[in-house]
């Protein structure tokens, strides 16, 4: 469930101040799947909770040192154990989808929902993640009702060319068809 003040009740908090207000009067009517892992293609360790929160060693890891003082976040990360962690209000604009454009609106951070799923773009999501993206899922749509399956989409989606995440290995019909059930029975979700 996401409480009135945009934090998900079974999530772990990890705040970041990587964030600013939505512009006023905004709808949060978006929801972006991304992907992340830290470094490239490895999982575990904390660096991507580390990276939301500004506080990324950049000698850690040679990769580090390029990414290290960049401001990002997003509101989700969902680990490959289905852990879920939050780092900024729905209420509040997380910065993860950078440029970007969705049914021809410019700025999608502005209206948008960010998870990130510690993955790869090749490497096959686990069950446990499905369990919980679905779970979030749900309680976001619940929440906003702005986002319906038609308007849940990935980076790679409204950042064509510049982003490839979540990538091939995403399953969308899976998840599709998982979110019927959900969408149908809105006002049943918790």
């Amino acid at each position: 469930m996401i409480a009135a003040d945009g934090w998900a009740d079974d999530a772990w908090v990890c705040p970041s101040d990587h964030f600013n207000e939505r512009p006023a009067g905004t709808l949060v009517s978006l929801l972006i799947i991304h992907n992340i892992s830290l470094p490239p293609g490895e999982f575990g360790g904390g660096y991507v909770q580390r990276f939301f929160t500004g506080r990324l060693d950049p000698l850690a890891h040679p990769y580090f040192g390029e990414i290290a003082a960049m401001r990002v976040s997003s509101h989700f990360l969902i680990e490959r154990d289905g852990e879920l962690t939050q780092f900024v209000s729905c209420l509040d604009r997380a910065w993860h989808a950078g440029q970007s454009h969705f049914a021809g609106c410019e700025n999608c951070n502005d209206f948008s929902v960010g998870v990130e799923l510690e993955g790869t773009d090749t490497l096959a999501y686990t069950e446990a993640q499905y369990a919980t993206l679905l779970r979030l899922t749900g309680a976001l749509m619940t929440r906003f009702p702005g986002i319906t399956p038609q308007r849940i989409t990935g980076h790679e989606h409204v950042a064509p060319g510049r982003k490839t995440d979540p990538g091939p290995a995403f399953d969308w019909p899976r998840f599709r068809g998982a979110l019927d059930p959900l969408a149908d029975g809105r006002g049943a979700r918790a």
